[in-house]
């Protein structure tokens, strides 16, 4: 008789898992960190008296994302002083049927959003993202938060009115994004500069995360030509021994760059009109782990 509640429980929380992850990974950017609050959840789940609980799912979203906010305050020192620009750890897929597409279809997890999500204070983005991507009502916003209803709308309010004044306002087909890809990707691996310049707006930048692990720009670029010499750059110093491969990178098309067959960036982009507005390059080693990281020369 034991087994079975166990069981059910158990069930009950694979069910949610996905959600309770793309949660965590909103809040944190980082997936080491989202799955832990995930498993610290399923432990404080499982040491919970469940038969008490009217509605598990509440339940969990409210504890996942109640320990996501105290580890993202609890980083807050450890973000400040990243050396260089911090992006989010890329969920790289390279084939669109996966689990991780099911984040998508959840709500907005591209680079470029969570760029922006993160200028916010880990209760404006809290609140922001269980209003404006899971729909929850005030009442458990304010629950969650500890907060009243009306400070809670105010942190709505703060976080809606920056990311309207920061946030990419442009969406672009999949199959659109995927084509215009396809041809910077055959222009860089060539290191044909003018072809990319072509392809990318005027005040087009690129933001690049190191980590202090590896060399990246401590500010941000500007500009189609020093943009698109970046790209001509790491061809033009690895002659021959720089390839792409197309990947979904957050739900987005993307690219994952190898020099001399080994995994050095993943790159994710901002189209609008058939240019490329902004490049993210994630370059710091540890957050490329759930990339491959050699490249596959059989496909």
């Amino acid at each position: 008789m034991t087994g079975q509640p166990a069981s059910r429980h158990d069930a009950l929380f694979a069910a949610l898992r996905p959600r309770l992850f793309s949660i965590a990974y909103r809040m944190l950017g980082v997936r080491a960190d989202a799955e832990d609050v995930v498993q610290d959840a399923w432990l404080r789940w499982h040491g919970s008296d469940r038969e008490q609980v009217h509605s598990a799912e509440a339940w969990l979203v409210t504890t996942v994302t109640r320990l996501a906010i105290d580890r993202l305050r609890s980083s807050k020192a450890d973000r400040e002083a990243y050396v260089g620009w911090w992006l989010p750890e890329p969920l790289v897929e390279l084939d669109d049927n996966t689990p991780e597409r099911a984040l998508e279809l959840a709500g907005e997890v591209s680079v470029a959003f969570l760029w922006v999500l993160e200028r916010l204070s880990p209760d404006e983005r809290a609140a922001f993202l269980m209003r404006q991507v899971f729909e929850s009502d005030y009442a458990d916003i304010a629950q969650v938060l500890e907060k009243s209803e009306a400070a809670c709308r105010q942190l709505v309010h703060r976080a809606q009115a920056r990311i309207r004044q920061e946030r990419p306002r442009f969406t672009v087909p999949g199959e659109s994004h995927r084509a215009l890809l396809a041809t910077f990707m055959q222009a860089a691996a060539s290191g044909d500069l003018a072809a990319m310049r072509g392809l990318m707006s005027d005040d087009v930048q690129l933001v690049s995360d190191g980590g202090g692990k590896v060399r990246s720009f401590m500010r941000i670029l500007h500009g189609a030509g020093r943009v698109a010499g970046v790209f001509w750059s790491v061809e033009h110093q690895h002659p021959g021994r720089v390839a792409y491969r197309p990947a979904l990178i957050n739900g987005e098309p993307g690219l994952l760059r190898y020099v001399e067959g080994r995994l050095e960036s993943a790159q994710s982009f901002i189209v609008d009109a058939g240019r490329i507005v902004a490049v993210f390059v994630m370059r710091n080693p540890d957050k490329l782990t759930g990339a491959p990281q050699m490249l596959d020369v059989s496909n």
